[in-house]
């Protein structure tokens, strides 16, 4: 009785370690799977703007010019992602990611009737869903493009103007590279490029609602940590 319990437990665990092997071997690249990352950079943004005039009456309206200077802020990203083995050296991965708080603001000016009016601008909610095809140089080194979709919000105010926010999105390319420092954190750097869709905004202020066309695009240099599980 006793030789056919041992014989039994050998049995059982050499399945579980069969089974355990049958998952290693089926797993066609060391970078397949899930993995988390936090990064921080340097950003900016180039806003556009075009098409602006104010109502000044409900019968009268008066063209606008503007001025807006470039936004140059810190930033950060938090991720998530899976990434699929298609062989032992190409990936495609699927991530998404947001940016924590508010970005540093840039200033402008509006002028009607050769009288300038300045505002202020920033960016939040930046989000981003991406595909991430990548090379694997070897299972510690991985080599990624990434293209998608992104957004965020804009928010605006002024000496005449409420504070006020509108929603943008765009697409978003980028390179990156990740190198493993242990067997499941690496460190990784990303160079991104976004183009945000033009969109007519409305800026309510003391003198009469002005609306414009407004978009942009910027880029981020960002370098972080992740998991990868």
């Amino acid at each position: 009785m006793k030789t056919v319990k041992i014989s039994a437990l050998v049995l059982a665990m050499a399945g579980v370690f069969a089974t355990s092997a049958n998952a290693q071997s089926a797993k066609t690249n060391a970078w397949e799977g899930f993995y988390g990352e936090a990064a921080v950079g340097y950003a900016s943004f180039t806003p556009t703007v075009s098409g602006a005039s104010l109502q000044a009456t409900p019968t009268v309206t008066l063209p606008v010019s503007t001025s807006t200077n470039n936004l140059s802020t810190a930033t950060n990203k938090l991720g998530i992602g899976y990434n699929y083995g298609i062989n032992d050296k190409y990936t495609l991965g699927i991530a998404a990611s947001y940016a924590l708080g508010a970005s540093s603001a840039a200033s402008g000016t509006f002028t009607v009737a050769g009288t300038p009016k300045s505002f202020q601008y920033q960016l939040k909610n930046i989000w981003s869903v991406t595909l991430n095809p990548g090379y694997a140089i070897d299972k510690d080194s991985l080599v990624y493009a990434k293209v998608g979709a992104t957004g965020n919000t804009m928010g605006l105010n002024g000496s005449t103007a409420a504070y006020q926010t509108s929603n943008f999105t765009g697409y978003v390319l980028g390179l990156g590279y990740k190198q493993m420092i242990t067997k499941s954190i690496y460190l990784l750097g990303e160079v991104n490029y976004a183009s945000l869709s033009s969109k007519t905004a409305t800026l309510a202020t003391a003198n009469g609602p002005i609306t414009a066309n407004l978009g942009g695009s910027g880029m981020d240099i960002i370098i972080g940590a992740g998991y990868r599980f």
